[in-house]
């Protein structure tokens, strides 16, 4: 006899569609590691997404945004679990059959370079399971959950030849459990992320168990990896291969993100896609200074490029290139590494697209040359143009324009923007809390919203003091702010390459160079803000937040983290979007809280 599931109130009843039930499964067996599961007691929900959830269907769009019982119940039920692992079916006390759930969850297999078998054989999700999956107005939606107890795919399974219990304090990376921080801190991040068009997993909801535990709920309209693939492709498993590339296919057609393709020009094209995908996500990182340890293995990463895993992101206020965390055996990539890592990540799906096409693997250096990475090398080199007119402030729909008629003056600006963003500290190499970083000197972000407001105001240069006071920052030591001849030299031609690329833009649109660089400064206040979130911003403000949470109201927790995330979007609205409707103040409380937070942000804006 097995279990039960409680009925589920009328408007919460998609929540049942998640059980566990994956056309994975059925697809590729191969793929994944199934495990009985059972409901767990003594769960609060602390987050929930109300948005995402409305986008997946889950919750009626008209509904109200506040957690009620039967929609608490909903999530408990759905997501409260945790599986019965090895350990338990060995050691533990037999579970009684009415309260094991109906259908099997899986933890799924996939390539990670931490583990002692290279090929793939003994990694994936060590403590995740994957829930379902949802279809909402055409659009299908992977979801999972971490924190629901240890799999036999975790590293210390695999380092010591043996099963552990969920929750053990003594088996690094084999505990099988999430931290309450860990959630928050991803919701946050992840939402920020999505607003500003970094693509990522979403965070649906998080689950907080005594002792600071939770279960923390992502979901994405894909949640594969790339890892994923690379599995079946280092065991020359090619039919598991095969299945697995046509489940993704499939599905990334189904939700219109591909268009139709007929079965002989799909790995074809799966190859190209991951060229585009991987140069726009390399470039993005390296752009907008995220960290993101993206190795040639693809176990941090999507498959569509979207970031997952946020134990091992992080986001930097300025370029600090030498960063890299300390992962005990090994070291991580640094950003501008990442681009070499999803090169190598493209190599192997073109590995792929001729391993399936001719039924045998050849060797990873036979297509060091293929022409599926010279494309690779053009979108990066074009997203990395358009993401430094986008920081700069044009906006969209100039980009595409600039990018054919001004591009010999992008490129001249871009060389003396990354000299100076470039530029490492006097100090050297320092340790940090969690690695080693060699840190930057010049916030280029702080540059680029105080350039054009200068320019509107007066057309003289700034001379080589005012503009390092403008840019130097907290790293940058006394020898570092002296202007040398050679910084000199720099700050006029930087000037210079400014103002012929904004009078560049001007020609093409036919709009006066003052009324450009206003538009300009408006755009790249809001851009470039000084406020904008880091790593480090992210943990103390996840800290102040889940400390403080006991002596707030549900809906008031909701509001300020709702809140705080908007207060980090970067897009700029269009001129003289409040005019008429100013957004309505939060409640004095609120505000409060909000303005903490932010002088928070203030105060790490330049760390890692």
């Amino acid at each position: 006899m097995t279990h039960r599931r409680r009925p589920l109130e009328r408007p919460y009843r998609r929540f049942g569609v998640l059980d566990g039930r994956h056309p994975l499964k059925r697809a590729v067996p191969n793929a994944c590691v199934e495990y009985p599961a059972r409901r767990r007691s003594g769960g609060a929900v602390a987050y929930f997404n109300f948005a995402l959830a409305k986008e997946m269907g889950l919750v009626p769009a008209r509904d109200p945004n506040r957690l009620t019982a039967g929609l608490e119940r909903a999530i408990l039920d759905t997501f409260g679990l945790q599986i019965i692992n090895e350990w338990d079916q060995l050691h533990g006390p037999p579970v009684p059959p009415e309260e094991v759930l109906p259908h099997t969850y899986m933890a799924t297999r996939y390539l990670q370079l931490q583990h002692p078998d290279r090929r793939g054989g003994t990694s994936g999700d060590g403590r995740s399971i994957w829930n379902g999956a949802l279809n909402h107005r055409g659009v299908t939606w992977d979801v999972s959950s971490c924190g629901t107890g240890v799999t036999r795919l975790c590293p210390a399974t695999a380092a010591e030849k043996r099963f552990f219990k969920t929750g053990n304090r003594y088996a690094s990376y084999g505990c099988g459990t999430a931290a309450l921080a860990e959630g928050i801190s991803a919701a946050i991040m992840s939402e920020i992320f999505h607003r500003n068009g970094i693509a990522t997993e979403r965070v649906l909801a998080v689950i907080e168990y005594p002792g600071g535990f939770a279960v923390n709920v992502r979901a994405a309209p894909n949640l594969l990896r790339p890892s994923h693939f690379l599995v079946h492709l280092k065991r020359g498993d090619l039919a598991s291969l095969q299945a697995l590339t046509e489940l993704f296919v499939e599905r990334q057609i189904a939700n219109g993100a591909w268009p139709t393709l007929p079965r002989r020009k799909r790995t074809g094209f799966l190859a190209e896609e991951m060229a585009r995908t991987f140069a726009r996500a390399a470039a993005t990182f390296e752009s907008e200074y995220v960290f993101c340890w993206l190795d040639w293995d693809g176990d941090n990463v999507l498959a569509t490029g979207g970031i997952i895993d946020y134990g091992s992101v992080r986001q930097f206020g300025l370029y600090h290139r030498e960063y890299r965390f300390d992962d005990g055996p090994r070291w991580s990539t640094t950003i501008p590494e990442q681009r070499r890592k999803a090169r190598h990540i493209v190599q192997n799906f073109v590995q792929i697209r001729d391993a399936l096409e001719t039924g045998r693997k050849r060797a990873l250096s036979a297509f060091r040359r293929d022409p599926v990475l010279a494309l690779f090398d053009e979108e990066f080199e074009r997203t990395k143009n358009r993401l430094l007119l986008r920081k700069i402030g044009f906006p969209p729909g100039l980009e595409a324009l600039l990018l054919e008629r001004a591009l010999p003056e992008l490129l001249r600006y871009r060389r003396v923007h990354e000299q100076f963003e470039r530029a490492r500290s006097s100090r050297g190499p320092v340790k940090v809390a969690d690695g080693l970083s060699w840190n930057a000197i010049y916030c280029m972000r702080d540059l680029l919203r105080e350039l054009p407001a200068h320019f509107a105001r007066e057309t003289r240069w700034l001379d080589a003091e005012e503009l390092l006071a403008i840019a130097c920052s907290s790293y940058a030591s006394r020898r570092d702010r002296r202007a040398t001849p050679a910084r000199a030299r720099r700050a006029r031609e930087l000037q210079r390459a400014y103002i012929a690329l904004v009078r560049a833009a001007a020609a093409c649109t036919g709009v006066p160079t003052p009324v450009m660089l206003a538009e300009l400064a408006r755009r790249s206040a809001v851009i470039n803000r000084a406020d904008r979130i880091t790593g480090d911003a992210i943990d103390h403000a996840t800290e102040r937040i889940v400390r403080r949470r006991r002596k707030l109201s549900r809906e008031t927790l909701h509001a300020l983290i709702v809140r705080f995330i908007e207060r980090q979007d970067l897009s700029p609205l269009p001129a003289g979007a409040w005019e008429h409707e100013p957004p309505r103040p939060p409640p004095s409380k609120l505000r409060r809280l909000l303005d903490g937070l932010s002088t928070l942000v203030r105060d790490f804006r330049e760390g890692l």
